[in-house]
This record gives C-alpha cells, structure tokens and sequence, in this order.
C-alpha cells in the first residue's frame, strides 16, 4: 500500500486510539480476576494500599497483584501514589467495581464478554454462512453475564421510574395486578416488580430451560416464588390472557419474528392493559449512533443478537441499535395502535404500546 498522501497526523491519531483499545483488551480478564479474587472489593473503603496490603486483604498472591495493580493503574482505574508506592481505589469508581448492588455496576458484563471468545468457531461460522447461532448454542457465562450486566440497571430504574411513567399501571400493580413477563432469562426483572408488588401475580416466560431453572432458584432465595410462576415459552406461543402489564425486557431485537410476538402479546393482553417494551438505546439514523454506547451495543448485535433472531423463524434480525421508530413499526405490525417513548436511560429506550 502507497504512502503517497497519507496524512501522518491521522494516521498517529488512530494509532494511539488501536492501542488503548488494545489496552482495554488485555484488561479485560483482569478485570474478571479483580472481581473473582475480590481485589477491587478489597480496596473500597481502605485508603492508599501497598501491593502486600491488597494481597493480604484479598488472599492472592503479592507478585501477581503488584502487577495487577501496575495495569489497573495505567488504565486510570485506580490511583497511584509514586512517593508512598501505594495504591487507591475512589470511591466513584468503588461503586462501579467493588459494590455488585450498585446501580453503576459494569463488572457482570465481562462474563458475557469472556464467553464470546469461547463460541469463537461458531461466531465464525455464522459470519460466513449467513445462518444464525442461537442463544441457547452460547457458553453458559453469557447468559450469568447478560443477567449480570442489565440488573443493576433494573434494580435502579424499573420501580422508580420506568413503571411510574406508564399510564396508570403502578396503580393497577399496587391494587393487584396479573403480569408476564416475556424473554424474562434469570429472572432479574420479574423478581424486581414482583418485590415491589406484592399483591400482582407475575409470570415469567422464556424458551431457555436452563434460563427458567435459574430463574426459578433466584426466585425462592428472593422470597418471592410464591407470587411467580416461571414456564418454559416462546414469545409466540406462552400461555394465558387477560394481563394487565406485559413487560419485554432487552429482548424484542433478539426475536426472529417479533411482530408475531407483538401480536400474540396483542390477544393475551387484556382490553386496557399495557405492553412495556425495554430496548437498547439507540437513535433512528446509524450517525446517530457512533458513540461509545452505540459501539458497545452494536458489538453485541453482532455477534449475540443478530444471530439469534435469523436462527429463528422469519428472522428479522432488527438489531439491538434499531430505534424507536422502526421498533414502534414492528409493534405496531401486531394489532396495537399506539406506541410512545415514555422514559429514557443513556442505556435505555423504554417504550409503552396500547391496544
């Protein structure tokens, strides 16, 4: 390749963005190390720490955490202090690291992120086929990791603010309600509402068996499995009527026919009830979505969720950047005549659509 008219200034530029992100590669499993071992656990609260002083806190060994804690500190993570040779953890950055109920917590992710190395073959595959991979083919850490990651989130913001911004369910929910929540994984968010709700009976739908199972173990350690029934379905074909709230939860984009989906919920949703869709946050143009969230969540879309929706039927593959307004399409494709943005999260679109 010709040199001729290269801009040197761009091409230097690039170069330091390739190696931070480099950088952040390699640091990746040390960040599921930090967690694992508790070394960021072992820092919250503590002050300036020597490397001895973390090894002793956290049981790990002090030549490997010395260097750990070299890297952590080269990415900004933690501090250092030349003059004392110790180290520090902020208590901003403590909540994001070292605190897994936290609404700031990031590090449940890096399970999901480990695990595509491990479908690399099958990610390979799909790219060159065209055909899909489907949810339940993934290493099992994305499925600990997606729950993991979206959480804190939905511990911060379901009850507090996404739920009051419908039309008139919190009261409905607060009297007794009857919900399903469909593409429910683990569980993470039908126990949230089921907590808050105790007098709503909730159901949870996914067709991953070993997602339902886990959703059913979190439920008796929540207290709450006596007001959620959790079932093996799809979004097609799970069963009852007359529910007051359906809710989605990050999952509408993964669906290989989601106007099917948006018009089963249509029948079994009662004639005033309400369908609460969460999906990424994404903008309507891809320029509107160039920035460091849009990266990651299409990242994912490439290789999680894309593929699951064409190894389904139909296979629409919307993509988890499709935006509102070609989500509000597909709802309204299933019988509903009214879809509008009722919150937002710099992570989140929530959407409410009425019959």
């Amino acid at each position: 390749m010709s040199t001729t008219g290269i801009d040197e200034a761009k091409l230097e530029a690039f170069m330091g963005q390739a190696v931070t992100d480099m950088g952040a590669i390699i640091s990746a499993p040390l960040m599921v190390i930090g967690e694992k071992l508790g070394l960021y656990r072992a820092m919250a609260g503590a002050g300036p720490l020597t490397a001895q002083e973390v090894a002793e806190r956290s049981g790990a060994a002090e030549r490997y955490v010395r260097e750990w804690l070299g890297n952590q500190a080269a990415g900004g993570y933690v501090e250092y202090d030349p003059a004392s040779d110790r180290y520090t953890l902020p208590d901003e950055h403590a909540l994001a690291l070292a605190d897994e109920d936290s609404p700031f917590y990031i590090l449940g992710v890096y399970d999901s992120i480990a695990s595509l190395y491990a479908d690399e073959d099958q990610i390979l595959e799909a790219f060159r086929s065209g055909e899909g991979m489907g949810w339940h083919e993934h290493d099992a850490r994305l499925f600990r990791g997606t729950e993991r990651f979206f959480r804190p989130g939905y511990k911060a913001h379901l009850v507090a603010e996404w739920i009051p911004a419908l039309d008139g369910v919190q009261e409905k929910l607060e009297r007794g309600a009857k919900v399903a929540d469909i593409g429910c994984g683990h569980g993470a968010s039908t126990i949230i509402m089921a907590e808050a709700f105790p007098n709503s009976e909730f159901f949870g739908f996914d067709y991953h068996d070993a997602s339902i199972k886990r959703a059913r173990e979190a439920a008796e350690a929540a207290g709450v499995a006596d007001r959620i029934t959790f079932a093996v379905a799809s979004a097609k074909d799970y069963p009852g009527e007359g529910y007051d709230l359906v809710t989605v939860f990050d999952c509408l984009h993964d669906m290989g026919d989601p106007a099917g989906a948006s018009a089963h919920i249509r029948d079994t949703l009662a004639d005033d009830g309400t369908w609460m869709i969460v999906e990424p946050f994404a903008g309507d143009a891809v320029q509107e979505n160039l920035n460091p969230i849009g990266r990651v969540f299409y990242g994912a879309s490439t290789v999680i969720c894309t593929p699951a929706s064409l190894d389904q039927e139909v296979g629409l593959a919307l993509g988890a950047q499709a935006g509102e307004a070609r989500l509000s399409e597909v709802i309204k494709e299933g019988g509903f005549s009214t879809v509008r943005r009722a919150t937002e999260t710099p992570f989140n679109l929530i959407l409410e659509a009425k019959p």
